[in-house]
C-alpha cells in the first residue's frame, strides 16, 4: 500500500468510527450530558483521568471546562480537574503506593459524592484507571467510561459507558476526543440557556 493509499485508509477508518458511534452512542452521550449536568447544578465536579495520551485527553476536557470551550461561548468557569496533572502527586503516589494507585488515591481526598470521574483508557484495562472507577462508585462518584475494545474490565465498574468499537488506539483516541467535545459542548449550551446560580 502506497503511503497516500495508507493515508486515505486512516482517515476513512476514523470518518466511518465516528458515523458509526453518531448514531450508536447517541443516547448514552445525553446520559453522560445528563449526568454532569446534574452534578454541576448540585455544586460538583467533573473529574478525568487516563495515561499516555489518554492523560493528555484528561487535561484538554478539563481545561475545556475551566477555561472556554467556544470562543463566542462566554460562561463562568466550570468546575473540572485531570487527575493527571501534578507530577510531584503523581511520582509521590507511585513511588509511596504503586502505579497503580496514582488516580485511586488522589481521588479519595478530592472527590465527593455525586461528582463525576470520566475514565479514559482505549484498552479497557488501565490497572490505574479500573482502580479509580471502583473508589469512584465506592464514594458515590458518577462513573463514566470512555473506552476501546471491548472494554473490560473498567466497563463492569461504569454508570455510563462511551466504547468506541475498535482495538487501534490511534483512532480510538480520535473518537473519544470527538465524544468529550461533544459531551461538553452538550453541556455548556445547558449551562448558558440556564446558568447555575
Amino acid at each position: 500500500m502506497t503511503e497516500t493509499a495508507r493515508f486515505a485508509a486512516m482517515m476513512t477508518k476514523s470518518a466511518d468510527l465516528k458515523r458509526r458511534i453518531a448514531t450508536e452512542l447517541a443516547d448514552a452521550v445525553i446520559g453522560v450530558v445528563d449526568a454532569c449536568e446534574t452534578s454541576l447544578r448540585a455544586g460538583g465536579k467533573l473529574m478525568f483521568c487516563g495515561n499516555g495520551g489518554s492523560a493528555a485527553d484528561s487535561q484538554h476536557l478539563a481545561t475545556e471546562m475551566l477555561i472556554r470551550l467556544r470562543p463566542k461561548s462566554e460562561r463562568p468557569s466550570i468546575a473540572a480537574l485531570a487527575l493527571t496533572l501534578d507530577p510531584a502527586m503523581l511520582t509521590a503516589c507511585g513511588n509511596d503506593y504503586g502505579y497503580d494507585r496514582v488516580f485511586e488515591r488522589p481521588l479519595r481526598g478530592l472527590g465527593r459524592p455525586g461528582d463525576v470521574l470520566f475514565g479514559i483508557t482505549t484498552s479497557g484495562r488501565s490497572p490505574n484507571v479500573v482502580l479509580a472507577l471502583q473508589a469512584a462508585r465506592e464514594m458515590g462518584i458518577v462513573t463514566v467510561g470512555m473506552l476501546g475494545g471491548l472494554g473490560a474490565p473498567a466497563i463492569a465498574e461504569c454508570d455510563h459507558v462511551l466504547l468506541v468499537p475498535d482495538t487501534e488506539t490511534a483512532r480510538i483516541q480520535e473518537c473519544h476526543i470527538a465524544l468529550g467535545h461533544a459531551v461538553l459542548e452538550l453541556l455548556e449550551d445547558r449551562l448558558l440557556a440556564a446558568p447555575i446560580q
